[in-house]
């Protein structure tokens, strides 16, 4: 499945095929056909659809400084000091915004150009943006910073390119944004991320250049799910740290919080339970013998006895005197410090103590920064009855018959698993990214399961080595990983399927610029289902090659389309043959009546059948006669 931010729309599907179904292998006689259809819901619109062919500035765009003019098929933003913006769209809190953008001319190789993400129509301060100099190899390339009311910069992340962007050459800029989360696409590879946009109420988007003369081209802006945790194309595994950089410091504790978020960590994985006196506090363990001197169960002590034990000097002599920090003083260091927190309940939790969890999230302002995850499904529904806003996840050492199944009944966001468990089934990560959901593994410290894992397209890791994950991630993205690699995830190599199945096509691939998939031969597109009604019975081939920078490599599987009863009412029922027709046909299927069948479906080609589904289902159904 792409997670890229065009979304596709979905096709609406009969309601009735499951029904019909049942009915003809029943031995049910139809007397009519209901084929109403009730299409699936939106995920987003494109907002923003901009190649300016018209000759003139888009209606609705606005120059707010410096020379915009729209020439040769480009709107061209000119300034030789001093930063410019036009201004368009309208506030979203999780889009995709793209363009084509060239350096026409620069002063010097500092300059630069951005796309605004948080930028108010007037252009009044404060406004956020993701900048590109030309200098891209720069250790400051690419930044994601914000413009304060006192007009001084707030640079919040930096990184570089591997290749400048230089003059005269196009490059396809792409943020991705999801509240206060943004990911910077260089070139179709993300290369720096945020945690850290602060947004307002009202700010849209806008073009801005600085000392420099620049053209854009294909500038769209598409509205996202707000599920950011989707991993987008292109875009490496999001680094969690498990109980902070646990490998490093003391965990559950806020240095260890602090060594991940430099270390580079997108999220903090801690533990909550809560004391005697009902305060959550950050603690892995049901006691504290073993990350404190003290003895007992932490339901049994209070919060001031929690208080007075040293949580670090177990680690290390350096860290005597670290405290247990409350959920409040943990929330209140991200807050403040920077940062996200995947929060697990542990243990059984009432409904009254996931009540005073989610009151001290809101308390301290840190909805739009709280993942909950838990292994209690209690707590996970509980904490969706009262903060419907905050996502959830699904924590699991063995996978669910059906994820995608109680992914749905319990509203997750994520699905969880361990790591080994996830690696033994990873075609599952097809089906709960099909159904919206990510997938998030514990806990790894092997970079050979990294690979693994970001290969069968996991979205985040959890880690006790957050440095090393993220620098692993860094290389990556550089092109260190050098190898390219692809694999046909979905349908897999020797699969036999019916024509009632509608398999997704899921290829992943590693180190690959562009990929091309065929289906004998035809070219076909990764992330849609196979339409299996309109293949020939037997072998077919799917082919996938993908070209990096390393050089191409390529995939292949076979599938078998097999003829079975359920295969042909499936066919049969989705013919667009008329009322009557689909009477005949069903009746002569449901009796078994095999060879009439074929003869009435052929005597209907070209009338109340397509000649090609009339052929397909003589076929099939003389298959069947001769069995």
């Amino acid at each position: 499945m792409s997670k890229s931010a065009e979304l596709l729309r979905r096709r609406p599907r009969p309601r009735s095929i499951a029904a019909l179904t049942a009915l003809a292998l029943a031995g049910g006689t139809l007397a009519a056909v209901n084929l109403t259809t009730s299409a699936a819901a939106e995920p987003g619109d494109v907002i923003v659809n901009e190649n300016f062919s018209s000759g003139t500035l888009p209606a609705g765009w606005r120059a707010i400084d410096g020379e915009w003019k729209v020439e040769n098929g480009r709107l061209r933003g000119a300034t030789t000091s001093g930063t410019k913006k036009i201004t368009f769209g309208r506030h979203l809190t999780d889009f995709r915004f793209e363009a084509t953008v060239r350096f026409e001319a620069v002063n010097e190789a500092t300059r630069w150009t951005a796309l605004g993400l948080d930028v108010p129509a007037d252009g009044r301060t404060p406004w956020w943006i993701a900048t590109m100099r030309s200098g891209t190899t720069a250790a400051n390339g690419l930044e994601f910073a914000q413009l304060t009311t006192a007009n001084a910069w707030n640079v919040t992340n930096t990184g570089s390119a591997p290749y400048p962007a230089g003059t005269g050459r196009d490059i396809k800029v792409a943020i991705e944004v999801h509240g206060n989360q943004a990911r910077w696409f260089f070139d179709g590879r993300q290369l720096l991320r945020t945690t850290s946009l602060a947004r307002s109420a009202d700010g849209g988007q806008a073009l801005i250049v600085n000392g420099s003369t620049v053209s854009f081209d294909d500038v769209r802006v598409t509205e996202l799910p707000p599920n950011g945790f989707l991993r987008p194309a292109g875009s490496p595994v999001t680094v969690i740290a498990h109980r902070g950089a646990s490998s490093a410091a003391p965990e559950n504790t806020l240095v260890a919080q602090e060594v991940a978020r430099r270390a580079g960590a997108d999220f903090i994985e801690n533990d909550v339970q809560p004391s005697k006196d009902g305060i959550p506090f950050v603690l892995h363990d049901g006691t504290v013998d073993r990350t404190t001197e003290g003895t007992g169960s932490i339901r049994n002590l209070t919060a001031a006895q929690l208080k007075a034990l040293d949580a670090g000097s177990w680690f290390a002599p350096q860290y005597t005197g670290l405290r247990l920090p409350t959920l409040a003083e943990q929330l209140a260091d991200l807050r403040t410090r920077g940062g996200n927190l995947l929060l697990e309940i542990k243990g059984a939790h009432t409904r009254d103590e996931v009540a005073t969890i989610v009151e001290v999230i809101r308390a301290e302002q840190m909805t739009g920064r709280v993942f909950v995850q838990s292994f209690e499904v209690d707590a996970l529904r509980y904490t969706y009855e009262l903060a419907p806003e905050l996502p959830i996840g699904l924590l699991r050492g063995s996978l669910d018959a059906d994820p995608v199944a109680l992914a749905k009944e319990l509203h997750l966001t994520a699905y969880n698993p361990a790591a080994g468990a996830l690696l033994g089934r990873p075609g599952i990560v097809t089906d709960l990214h099909a159904a919206g959901v990510a997938v998030m593994a514990w806990t790894v410290n092997s970079a050979v399961q990294w690979q693994q894992l970001e290969r069968i397209g996991t979205d985040g890791i959890i880690t006790d080595r957050p440095a090393e994950l993220a620098g692993w991630n860094a290389a990556l993205m550089q092109g260190a990983a050098a190898e390219p690699a692809v694999a046909i995830a979905s349908p897999v190599d020797r699969a036999e399927l019916d024509r009632a199945q509608q398999p997704i096509l899921a290829v992943t691939r590693a180190a690959v610029d562009t990929l091309t998939v065929t289906l004998d031969g035809a070219p076909v597109e990764p992330g849609k289902p196979l339409d299996l009604t309109k293949l020939a019975a037997g072998a077919h081939t799917i082919k996938a090659e993908g070209t990096g920078p390393a050089g191409t490599v390529s995939a292949t599987a076979t599938f078998t389309v097999k003829v079975t009863r359920a295969g042909l009412a499936h066919l049969i029922l989705n013919s667009g043959a008329d009322a009557p027709t689909l009477q005949v046909l069903t009746a002569h299927l449901a009796g078994g009546r095999y060879a009439e069948l074929a003869v009435h479906a052929e005597r209907q080609a070209g009338l109340s059948l397509d000649r090609a589904v009339a052929a397909t289902i003589a076929a099939d159904a003389r298959v069947l006669a001769a069995n």
